[in-house]
């Protein structure tokens, strides 16, 4: 065969491997409003960036008449391109062929970009749309999931991985994107879960439908399962765009750094005057994280899940910054189940890729009641103070207002190397509320009180005394637990000169193979 034969012989199969399950398939999945594995990949990278790689990989399976069709590419894109001209691995799984779903050498296709991925220290992407394990491949097909899964979990907090789901996600299929750093869904298409509406039907008797059982709102805000909701793919790859623009190329790489020409000492005098004087009305602790970040940016993570928890990403004088805190506007900003696993594990990933965490503190205490007990409060609640307390990168904490009991320890205080720990002048430190604190401490002699309003006045004035006594920062930074009392307009300035000051932190813990966190 001449060598012009030879190339065109090329290029058709490479045409051919583009076509996927074929041009109707391609039309049916775009009726639907989804686009093909390679659009996406198109539209998440920069033009003209992707090289692919297996293209004229072919299934090996000779069961249930499976020898006779195949396709090139066997069901899912690979390659690697660049983001903002940093390099990425991705795959995309490509419903056309066989409904996306799993077969070994489908999987060996993503394993191979997971390894150069940790061999290169770069992040690696997944775009999911799959009907899950290629049954007639038994066995192979699920072993090809577990390699993937041991990859996803060595690769964990060494490169960050990114999930994005834009169709189907089911049983074995959902355990990588659950196993990767952050997951999108997109409104339309997308749904997660272990077993479907039938198999949940005869197993419990329960009738629900696909997107009751685990479309993006459920697992955006009940399960907490996805990070992120995408109004469409198009967003949903945008907003991966965004997120890696925070995130370093790997553990041992810093943030990215981009320029600032937001003033350092950018003063926001209404901050001065924004704590309520009751202490019991609640305020939008967003209005504070947009008051003080480089251009009013925050790239909230998790918004639907667990309100009363705020976590996300943002920038000071250029630098990326991960933001804890508590939200007011939402169940009193207390600390339950959910917030607690929230805030836990987006600090570690913070701390996984040297991230400086800032919290910003104004939380009651842990939520009370039999639900919260039963469903672990403890356990949780450790898991946030675990992950505080063994965060090594710099840790910024401002009090803006209440700091009571258990919660106080677990919201990065001092003693779980809290490196600079702020409060505003309004900020209470203490066991508990003025109110409790005086039934416990004062309970024998309120009783002795016969008058209603002689006992009325004593406990008024025993409040008053604890009030006078706690309902302030400077009790706390008479022992130097908070380093400095300041102003509030000057948050965003003491912050980055915080975060420059701690920039040649170096933190160790003890050697060891690994801890063991309370799961």
């Amino acid at each position: 065969m001449a060598i012009e034969d030879k190339i065109k012989e090329l290029l058709n199969k490479r045409e051919e491997a583009r076509l996927g399950g074929g041009q109707k398939r391609i039309d049916a999945q775009h009726k639907k409003g989804k686009l093909t594995a390679r659009e996406r990949i198109e539209l998440l990278l920069d033009e003209g960036s992707f090289e692919e790689f297996d293209m004229f990989v072919t299934h090996r399976c000779h069961d249930f008449g499976l020898e006779k069709k195949s396709f090139l590419s066997d069901g899912v894109v690979t390659g690697y391109g660049t983001i903002d001209n940093r390099l990425v691995y991705v795959f995309s799984q490509d419903f056309t062929v066989f409904g996306g779903s799993l077969s070994e050498t489908f999987s060996q296709k993503i394993c191979k970009i997971q390894d150069m991925a940790m061999k290169s220290g770069a992040p690696v992407i997944g775009i999911n749309d799959s009907g899950g394990a290629r049954i007639q491949e038994g066995v192979r097909s699920l072993a090809g999931y577990a390699e993937i899964f041991e990859r996803n979990i060595l690769a964990s907090g060494v490169v960050p991985q990114i999930s994005a789901i834009f169709g189907p996600c089911a049983g074995g299929a959902v355990y990588s994107p659950a196993l990767t750093d952050f997951t999108i869904m997109s409104k339309e298409n997308a749904y997660m879960f272990v077993t479907g509406p039938k198999v949940v039907k005869t197993v419990t008797g329960e009738t629900v439908t696909v997107d009751e059982l685990g479309g993006p709102n459920v697992h955006g805000s009940k399960s907490g399962v996805t990070h992120f909701i995408a109004e469409d793919e198009e967003e949903g790859l945008m907003l991966i765009r965004k997120l890696l623009s925070y995130i370093p190329q790997n553990n041992l790489e810093e943030p990215p750094l981009e320029e600032c020409n937001d003033p350092i000492e950018r003063m926001e005098d209404s901050l001065n005057y924004f704590i309520p004087d009751n202490p019991n009305k609640p305020y939008n602790v967003k209005d504070v994280i947009h008051s003080v970040v480089d251009h009013g940016e925050f790239m909230e993570v998790h918004c639907n899940y667990a309100r009363n928890m705020v976590v996300g990403f943002a920038r000071f004088n250029g630098a990326s910054v991960g933001i804890v805190a508590n939200q007011p506007n939402f169940l009193a900003g207390v600390l339950d189940n959910d917030a607690s696993r929230k805030g836990a594990r987006f600090v570690r990933f913070c701390d996984a890729f040297n991230i400086p965490v800032i919290t910003l503190v104004d939380v009651p205490g842990f939520m009370p009641g039999t639900t919260q007990e039963y469903g672990g409060i403890i356990l949780n609640g450790a898991k946030l103070m675990y992950a505080y307390g063994e965060a090594t990168v710099p840790k910024i904490t401002i009090t803006l207002r209440k700091s009571y009991g258990g919660a106080h320890d677990v919201m990065s205080c001092k003693q779980l190397r809290g490196d600079l720990n702020y409060a505003w002048p309004s900020a209470e430190i203490a066991v508990m509320g003025p109110k409790g604190a005086i039934e416990i401490l004062e309970g024998r002699n309120i009783a002795k009180i016969d008058d209603e309003k002689e006992r009325e006045k004593f406990v008024a004035e025993k409040e008053q005394e604890y009030k006078n006594m706690f309902a302030n920062p400077y009790r706390a930074a008479k022992f130097g637990y908070i380093d400095d009392v300041i102003e509030p307009r000057n948050t965003r300035f003491r912050i980055i000169r915080g975060l420059q000051m701690l920039s040649t932190k170096k933190l160790t813990n003890p050697p060891k193979k690994h801890g063991n966190i309370p799961l």
